[in-house]
């Protein structure tokens, strides 16, 4: 069929890499930093001037990287949202990321509809500060005449994808762009205006949300541009993870994702219902506390990284010599403690060693995210293997823990650049759409990520029984807080 690219600009840099439209090998790949200066004097670290993600777009695809590609893939940061005026032009900078400031308009937004089950009927998530939607409210109450000004809302993917096509009448995004806005449900496939008009103060355009295999047009050299998305769903289509898969992400925070057949509504307001680039679902349930706890424990115990911590926890046993962290050092969201502080039991002269801390704040955030996965399972979300992402997946004592822990099959992909091949395979699919090689709901059919599959084999007797350690000081902690 050819060959596509997929572009993936993230919050630091943009990646591109170059792939064969049937295997999906990557044949070559680019990369440059987005120029950003310091923020400007009174501006919110989390302001962007977006040109910077087309000036390292141009960086990252010089050389003639691009020659010969049919069709490209965007995938962006989600949660940048763009204001733009009725004249095309953006209003202020780019607003990305998430900002404590805007935690008092969440908690605004949050109310104004009627409490956070209100919110989860209405678009399948509760506000929060990253949000666009929390975005629009806190612009509005803080930047009035710039809110007046905004009269079309953009996301980061969105608006490349538009500057790219050379900035037509007609603006697009995707399911999954939508589904993080706020106001997108993903279970009706529909716009909330209504939801814009609380947050900003009036009415704005919204751009068009396209299907997973249609093209957002072509630009004046004749390339083809699907309909892009956001960073976490190009990752997964880029892993390839489908029915009984799930994501499990291990940051400063966690989050527990997995593929579903449908939109789930969720009052408690611990699962956020995103689309994925398939025409799938993708629910969502995120841990405040998951490497964090991991540097905690190290500087606690002195020593010098995570690779040391790891090596330490490997010299004690599964349940830690009794020794129970619950690791809420921020509070916690699953379950919805946010005022709570982290709490370490079975505390024994035994115990008192620095090995059984180190494996304790191991299995800690492995149950933490194990709790998470329960929300999905307690939902009827299918679980048979899981993906395990970020750096502290290479580590031994991860390695060892998480299966038994997790209860099920676990998957560590070798490092590469996910989102952008996840976006490179929607190029192709539209390409393939375009062309009549390929069927509209049927994506194109990419090797697998090469990885390293953990069993929990005779192991998982043991790591269920730490659980239940686990589960019980929870309990016991916290009554009630708890709802799977």
């Amino acid at each position: 069929m050819g060959i596509v690219a997929g572009l993936d600009s993230s919050p630091d840099f943009t990646r591109i890499v170059v792939c064969d439209a049937d295997s999906g090998a990557v044949l070559r790949q680019g990369y440059a930093a987005h120029p950003l200066d310091g923020p400007a004097e009174g501006a919110r670290p989390s302001d962007v001037d977006p040109q910077a993600w087309l000036l390292s777009l141009g960086e990252a695809a010089g050389g003639g990287l691009l020659e010969g590609v049919q069709a490209i893939g965007v995938s962006a940061q989600q949660n940048g949202l763009v204001p733009v005026d009725s004249q095309g032009n953006t209003i202020r900078p780019a607003m990305v990321g998430g900002d404590k400031r805007a935690q008092v308009a969440a908690a605004d937004l949050v109310d104004a509809l009627g409490g956070r089950e209100a919110w989860a009927q209405a678009v399948g998530c509760v506000p929060q500060a990253a949000q666009p939607v929390t975005k629009l409210r806190w612009l509005a109450k803080t930047e009035p005449e710039a809110a007046l000004r905004t009269a079309v809302l953009l996301q980061a993917h969105d608006w490349l994808v538009w500057q790219l096509l050379g900035r037509p009448a007609r603006r697009t995004t995707d399911r999954g762009g939508a589904s993080g806005t706020g106001y997108w449900s993903a279970a009706t496939g529909t716009y909330r205006p209504d939801l814009v008009e609380l947050a900003l103060g009036h009415q704005a355009l919204l751009p068009d949300v396209l299907g997973p295999w249609e093209a957002a047009g072509t630009t004046p050299e004749g390339l083809l541009i699907s309909a892009g998305t956001g960073e976490t769903m190009a990752a997964a289509f880029g892993l390839g993870i489908g029915l009984g898969d799930a994501v499990v992400s291990l940051g400063a925070s966690g989050s527990v994702m997995a593929v579903h057949h449908e939109a789930l509504v969720d009052s408690s307001g611990m699962i956020t219902s995103l689309a994925d680039a398939t025409g799938m679902h993708l629910p969502v349930v995120t841990t405040l506390n998951a490497v964090r706890a991991l540097r905690g424990a190290a500087e606690l115990l002195g020593v010098p990284d995570l690779e040391a911590l790891s090596d330490l926890a490997m010299k004690s046993t599964p349940g830690s010599h009794g020794l129970v962290l619950l690791p809420y050092l921020e509070g916690e969201r699953t379950p919805n403690l946010p005022h709570t502080a982290g709490t370490l039991a079975g505390l024994r002269r035994e115990s008192m060693r620095p090995e059984h801390l180190a494996r304790a704040a191991f299995e800690g955030m492995l149950c933490g995210l194990a709790d998470a996965l329960d929300v999905l399972r307690g939902r009827g979300v299918e679980v048979r293997r899981i993906f395990l992402l970020g750096q502290a997946a290479e580590l031994g004592a991860v390695q060892a823990c998480a299966p038994a822990l997790l209860g099920t099959q676990i998957v560590v992909p070798q490092p590469a650049d996910y989102a952008a091949i996840g976006a490179a395979r929607q190029a192709a699919w539209a390409l393939g759409v375009q062309q009549g090689t390929i069927q509209p709901g049927l994506p194109p059919v990419w090797q697998g990520a090469a990885a390293q599959v953990l069993e929990p084999g005779e192991a998982l007797a043991v790591g269920q029984a730490v659980r239940q350690q686990y589960v019980s000081v929870r309990d016991q902690t916290h009554p009630g807080a708890f709802r799977s």
